[in-house]
């Protein structure tokens, strides 16, 4: 260690080289319910961003804290390795995406180690490896067994760029651009592969709320995605094409139904544009179901109100839906914001059906809807025999009285479609007979691998003639594999489960260690993954638990999601040029200064802004840790236990404390920040005192480095063996532990500020430069016990109640004062230290006041002082008298 700091780069290749020696990190097999956790695993982009860091730390430091309160923990780290970047780069390079994806997996693999991550690493899984993907293979013939999967005719969406088909959760923004490449979408239509998510919707909806461990916003996020709706269908007669069902919430609505509209891509509306040239036209090149007004056609045709009769007209409309409710709906301008705009711009009739709640016996008034439609519920009016039902009722007896109508749930989740046409994917084991359609690869021919890569346009897979060309399984004829590969969301939909046994080579996971481990205790990642990832793996988690493997319904019991590390307030992003380099962070200043620095910007759910100075600053900390540490020498720490001392021990138990119940709830910033207070509380006491009380100090030394070791693992791995005898790992050391609850430490930190800022107001005001006495008066017993009284008291006259207690009431117009000051402020009444504590913790902390105004500082009972001053203490606000 130099006097400027410490050898960073030699301290952290030293006890990196001893964690792995020593197998620190490693679960064995026959762990007892070992806690999970886990971060999301990274694509093998190339090298690591601070995301990644920030992410990785975080599961870092909390493994290394649950490892020292006593857990057997299991964290391990894998690689999400398939995927279009790999393959695009491989074209760019000429190269292929093993080649390309195993040197990115080298290199990230290389600045995880040198981050001091503690991981399992015996445990790692690589996607794109034939060990992994026939997994992948085997439970999509599992699932096939089920009837979770079909292989259809369907209109999907379509990236030209990147030449694949994309799932709805893949398509972003009103636009509808790739979420990889941000390329337009197209709509094509294709024969292929679903996993039938939608017959768990309901659990999968339902079971969000048992998800407390999960952010609110990401359970929003997952219910709004599911798209929940309760309502009923309905037919509507329309000439010549028989009946066309519409879904609708607002069946109390039907007698306001004056228009009815079809999708442009409708079965009617196709034939209606082969037929007709208008029609043709508004499909072909008019309709926009992005645009920001709805827009649309009105047809020859007319459809039957099936509650009133009428006949209304049928208009192809953009902004109806193929893919939401049945591509057809009934039109009430009167109740729906869009419908009244299209019914303005198309001149159809808007008729409101349903009024406010009147009030009292007054009768229900149609409400004015020419300025727009009133959307609420209501009371209906002009509805037939209907008029004077709430909303709700309407529904139900409507429903009941129309023959075609009935109560129907429809969702926005749709199944998930799995299928691309790209080659760096796993092959869906598929074989493809002209007289036996599509057959299934026998499960003892798994894994189908992967050809060697031709680059090519369109899909390499049906360029690798002699891979695809095959027999049939079943009839031996000529026959083809199926040449599109599955989604790479696939592959992360159980990778949690691998993890529990890697090398196993006749199951996807041993079905009892699953059981025993899962589900994942705390799960960390981002949270542009809150809809399509969260989704398919919980899917695929009760799926499997379908099929008898998992007892567990839910893959991940706690979930944060890590904020941004930002620039100037901005993203780090290559595009715009504002990354920062976690390598060459780790080269300048170390592995510690960049953990440490990240866990104590802010809280681990929260954007915070990289500062190069925040980073200094960090280091510059760890600096002076190791200076305070490397300087103490228990044997010539012969000071005094004194007050002063039994301060600094306060101080070490409300760190633990503190601390302690901060790791607990991830609140990595303040559990930093406590560490580094003590160890400023450290130096201050050493410099204040000629000796320090060595075990003291040692004691304050060896907690502060338990509680920064979960952050800062190397330095304090290092100074650890510096300080003590103990010839074991601080990594395996035992949490600290303390007396004490959080909120009497909070009590007494607050009586100590208020009294040192009170203190300063004083000298400030009175403007006095140099004290000679500090005078601390604490408040009387009377007090305190009025004080607990108030707080419990419900009654409306406080001030007559405590005047009525006798040991209050004998202090005369000090008592009704103090009464009339907690009646004001009642409502913000808290609880105290008992005087005796007071005392006893204002005692311990005068040194500090004593320091800071270079004068002496008596603590007093209230009996002790002069009245004057002993009538100003309150509890937790003690009177203070300068003397100049």
């Amino acid at each position: 260690m130099s006097e400027e700091g410490y050898d960073h780069t030699a301290v952290e290749r030293r006890w990196q080289e001893a964690w792995a020696e020593a197998d620190a990190y490693r679960t064995p097999d026959d762990a007892d319910d070992p806690t999970y956790v886990l971060g999301m695993f990274p694509y093998p982009s190339g090298k690591l961003h601070m995301g990644h860091v920030r992410n990785y730390t975080i599961t870092d430091a909390y493994a290394r804290y649950r490892r020292m309160r006593g857990d057997s923990v299991l964290h391990p780290m894998g690689w999400d390795s398939f995927g279009l970047p790999a393959e695009n780069a491989a074209k760019e390079r000429d190269s292929n995406p093993r080649d390309w994806t195993m040197d990115c997996i080298d290199t990230m693999r290389g600045q995880m180690e040198s981050m001091g991550f503690g991981y399992d690493w015996d445990r790692e899984v690589t996607t794109c490896e034939p060990e992994y993907y026939q997994w992948n293979q085997w439970l999509f013939q599992q699932f096939h067994e089920e009837g979770l999967v079909e292989r259809r005719a369907a209109e999907v969406n379509w990236c030209p760029d990147c030449e694949t088909v994309l799932a709805d959760e893949q398509v972003e923004g009103e636009d509808e651009h790739c979420w990889r490449c941000g390329t337009l979408v197209e709509q094509r239509e294709l024969d292929q592969w679903t996993l039938g998510i939608t017959e768990y919707a309901d659990e999968l909806l339902a079971d969000i709320d048992d998800l407390e461990g999960w952010p609110d916003s990401v359970r929003e996020m997952q219910r709004n995605w599911i798209g929940k709706q309760e309502g009923s269908h309905v037919e509507f007669a329309i000439d010549g094409h028989g009946s066309v069902t519409a879904f609708t919430t607002r069946l109390d609505t039907i007698y306001g139904a004056t228009f009815f509209a079809l999708a442009p891509d409708h079965p009617i509306s196709e034939e209606l544009a082969a037929e007709d040239d208008d029609v043709a036209h508004f499909v072909e090149e008019v309709a926009d179901p992005d645009g920001d007004d709805p827009n649309g056609i009105e047809t020859d045709l007319t459809a039957t109100n099936p509650a009133t009769g009428a006949e209304v007209p049928v208009f192809v409309a953009d902004f109806v839906l193929s893919d939401v409710g049945t591509g057809a709906l009934m039109g009430v301008p009167g109740h729906d914001d869009r419908d009244h705009a299209f019914a303005e711009r198309m001149g159809v009739d808007i008729v409101p059906v349903v009024a406010p709640e009147p009030e009292g016996d007054e009768e229900p008034e149609a409400p004015d809807i020419s300025e727009g439609a009133y959307t609420e519920d209501g009371v209906l009016v002009n509805s037939g025999e209907y008029d004077g039902l709430s909303s709700a009722d309407a529904r139900e007896e409507l429903t009941a009285d129309i023959d075609s109508a009935a109560f129907h749930t429809q969702y926005r989740l749709r199944d998930w479609l799995i299928s691309r046409q790209r080659y760096w994917g796993t092959p869906i084991p598929v074989i493809h007979c002209d007289d036996c359609g599509p057959v299934m690869v026998p499960e003892e021919d798994l894994p189908v691998e992967l050809p060697e890569f031709v680059n090519t346009t369109g899909n390499p897979l049906d360029a690798a003639e002699e891979w695809k060309h095959t027999t049939c399984p079943d009839c031996g004829a000529d026959a083809v594999r199926e040449t599109d590969t599955m989604d790479t969301f696939v592959d992360s939909s159980w990778y949690f489960l691998r993890y529990v046994s890697p090398d196993l080579d006749d199951a996807p996971f041993d079905v009892d260690r699953a059981n025993e481990w899962m589900p994942v205790d705390q799960y960390v990642g981002g949270l542009e993954h809150a809809v399509m990832h969260l989704l398919y793996a919980r899917f695929a988690t009760k799926a499997i638990a379908d099929m008898g493997m998992l007892e567990h319904r839910e893959p991940f019991t706690n979930l944060l999601g890590q904020g941004m590390v930002q620039l100037d307030g901005e993203k780090m992003s290559k595009s715009k040029g504002n990354t920062v380099s976690p390598q060459r962070i780790v080269d300048e200043y170390g592995a510690d200064t960049a953990r440490l620095f990240m866990m104590q910007a802010a809280r681990p759910d929260t954007a915070f802004d990289w500062s190069e100075e925040g980073v200094k600053s960090t280091h510059r900390f760890l600096g002076r840790l190791a200076d305070t540490v490397r300087s103490f020498d228990a044997g010539d720490a012969d000071g005094a236990d004194d007050a002063t001392a039994a301060y600094v021990r306060s101080e070490v138990e409300a760190a633990v404390a503190v601390a302690t119940e901060q790791f607990d709830d991830l609140g990595f910033d303040l559990a930093t920040r406590e560490a580094q207070q003590l160890v400023g509380t450290l130096r201050s006491y050493r410099a204040y005192v000629d000796e320090v009380h060595g075990p003291t100090f040692e004691r304050g030394l060896e907690v502060a480095l338990k509680l920064l070791a979960p952050v800062a693992p190397h330095l304090t791995e290092e100074l650890y063996a510096d300080l003590t005898d103990d010839d074991g790992l601080l990594v395996d050391a035992d949490w600290p532990t303390a007396d004490g609850d959080a909120t009497d430490i909070e009590r007494r930190r607050q009586l100590v500020a208020n009294t040192r800022e009170d203190v300063r107001n004083i000298v400030d005001v009175a403007n006095i430069t140099d004290p000679e006495r500090i005078d601390v008066v604490v408040a009387p017993e009377w007090k305190h016990e009025a004080l607990e009284i108030a707080i419990d008291s419900d009654a409306p006259n406080l001030v007559g109640e405590l005047m009525q207690k006798p040991e209050i009431q004998r202090h005369g117009s000090a008592a009704s004062d103090y009464a009339k000051d907690l009646q004001a402020e009642r409502e913000a009444l808290r609880s105290t230290l008992s005087p005796a504590r007071e005392r006893e913790a204002l005692e311990a902390a005068a040194w500090l006041i004593e320091r800071e105004f270079d004068a002496p500082v008596e603590i007093l009972p209230a009996e002790d002082a002069a009245d004057d001053v002993a009538n100003k203490a309150e509890p937790g606000r003690p009177a203070i008298d300068i003397t100049e």
